[in-house]
C-alpha cells in the first residue's frame, strides 16, 4: 500500500503538465504561473524529506503516514475547489507535504523488517512499480480531462489517495522494536541527524547522490524535447513517443538492478562502473550523430537508470538502522536539490554557448556528463563507511 501512495505522488508531480493547457484557458495563468504551480509540490516534497526521515525514526511508519499522507487529499481537494493561482499553488504544496513520507518510509520498514540481502531487490520493487503513476497521467487521464475537466483529475486522485491511506492504516503493521530509539526526543535526534552529516562516508553518498538521479531528470524532462525537435526536426507528438518509451523502460530498471546486486564491497564498485557508463551515453547524446541513434540512447538512459537503486542499498548498509530514516532523508534531499542544481547549470552552460556560436544542446548536455564523472571520483575517494559489510 505504500507503494501504490508513492505510485500516486509519480502521478501528482506530473499532473500539472497534462492539465495545463486548461489551467491557461480556464484560470488564465501564464507559462510562468504554471510552472510555480508545477514546482510547488516538489518544494516542500524535497523540504519535507529530512523531517520525514526523522519522524519516521522516532515514531515509526505506521503514525507518521497516518498523520502525514491525508494532508495530500486535503491538497488535491483544495486544488480542484481552486479559482486562482493561489489557491493552486497551496493544494500543491499540501500535495508534496502529505506525499513526503511514503517513499521513506516503505525504505525503512524493508532496511528494519527484512534481511540486508533484500534490501536492493524489495526496494527495486518499490521504486519500479511507483514509477507506474507517471503513467496514470498518460492516456487514462488525458481522457478524463478531455471529456470532462482538469479538476476530475485531481478529484480522482485524491478518492485515490484516500482509499491507499486507508488500506495503508489497516494492513500497517507495529514495526520491530529498535532499543537505540527509546526514551529519544525529537531535539536529541535532531542533534543525532547533525553526526550524520559529519560521518566520513556521507559526503561521497551526497555527491554521487547529487549527480545520478539529476542528469536522468533534467534530460527526461528539460531537455529531451529541445533535443528532437530542434536537433533532428521531429514533432513534438513523436518526441511524446519517445518520452512516453522512455517512461515504460524506466519501469524495469530498478527491479532488474535490485535482483543482480552482488552486495557488499563488491556493491561500491558497480554503481562507479554505471556512473561511468552513464557519463559515457551523456557524452553520445552530446556529440549528436542520428535521430535515431539518439533515440536508442535515451531508451538506454531511462532503462540504466535502474542503478540508482544500490545507491539507496548502499545508504541502507552504510549508516546503523537507527538512523536509517534520516540517513535516506539526507540522500533524498541531495538527489532533488541536485536535481535543481544540475537543471541551472546546464542552462548556464546552454545559455553561454549560445552566446558564443556554439551548440547549446551539446553544452549543456556535456556538462551532465562531466558532472557525472565528478560526482563518481568523489563517490571513490572519499571516505566509505565502517558499517558496509566486508563480503
Amino acid at each position: 500500500m505504500l507503494t501504490a501512495a508513492f505510485a500516486l505522488s509519480h502521478a501528482f508531480r506530473t499532473v500539472v503538465t497534462l492539465v495545463a493547457m486548461s489551467l491557461r484557458s480556464e484560470l488564465a495563468l501564464g507559462n510562468e504561473t504554471i510552472g510555480l504551480v508545477g514546482a510547488a509540490f516538489h518544494i516542500t516534497f524535497g523540504v519535507m524529506q529530512l523531517p520525514m526521515g526523522l519522524a519516521l525514526d522516532l515514531y515509526g511508519p505506521r503514525r507518521v503516514v497516518a498523520v502525514v499522507f491525508p494532508v495530500a487529499v486535503g491538497g488535491a481537494i483544495l486544488a480542484v475547489l481552486s479559482s486562482d493561482a493561489q489557491s493552486l499553488v497551496a493544494g500543491q504544496l499540501l500535495i508534496g507535504l502529505g506525499c513526503s513520507p511514503v517513499f521513506l518510509a516503505a525504505l525503512v520498514i524493508i532496511g528494519r523488517s527484512y534481511p540486508p540481502e533484500q534490501f536492493s531487490r524489495l526496494s527495486g520493487i518499490v521504486l519500479g512499480v511507483g514509477g507506474a503513476g507517471m503513467l496514470i497521467t498518460g492516456t487514462p487521464m488525458a481522457w478524463l480531462v478531455d471529456a470532462w475537466s482538469w479538476r476530475a483529475a485531481y478529484l480522482v486522485l485524491a478518492l485515490a489517495s484516500l482509499v491507499a491511506w486507508a488500506l495503508a492504516l489497516r494492513l500497517l503493521s507495529s514495526e520491530p522494536f529498535i532499543e537505540d530509539r527509546q526514551g529519544q526526543t525529537f531535539a536529541a535526534a535532531l542533534q543525532q541527524t547533525k553526526a550524520i552529516l559529519v560521518e566520513p562516508q556521507t559526503m561521497g553518498i551526497i555527491a554521487l547522490g547529487a549527480v545520478t538521479y539529476a542528469s536522468f531528470i533534467s534530460l527526461r524532462g528539460l531537455w529531451l524535447v529541445p533535443l528532437l525537435t530542434d536537433r533532428h526536426g521531429l514533432t513534438l507528438i513523436e518526441s511524446g513517443h519517445v518520452a512516453l518509451a522512455g517512461s515504460i523502460v524506466v519501469l524495469f530498471g530498478p527491479p532488474l538492478f535490485g535482483r543482480v546486486d552482488p552486495g557488499g564491497r563488491k556493491r561500491r564498485p558497480l554503481i562507479v562502473g554505471c556512473t561511468i557508463v552513464y557519463a559515457g551515453l551523456f557524452a553520445l547524446l552530446a556529440s549528436g550523430t542520428s535521430a535515431t541513434s539518439d533515440v536508442v540512447l535515451t531508451v538506454i538512459v531511462s532503462g540504466l537508470a535502474g542503478y540508482f537503486v544500490l545507491q539507496y542499498a548502499d545508504v541502507q548498509s552504510s549508516f546503523a538502522p537507527a538512523v536509517l530514516g534520516r540517513a535516506s532523508a539526507i540522500f533524498n534531499t541531495s538527489m532533488f536539490l541536485g536535481v535543481a542544481g544540475m537543471q541551472w547549470i546546464s542552462g548556464l552552460a546552454a545559455s553561454a554557448a549560445s552566446e558564443h556560436g556554439m551548440d547549446p544542446l551539446c553544452a549543456a548536455l556535456w556538462i551532465i556528463s562531466v558532472l557525472l564523472l565528478i560526482g563518481a571520483g568523489a563517490f571513490v575517494f572519499l571516505p566509505s563507511s565502517k558499517h558496509s559489510p566486508s563480503e
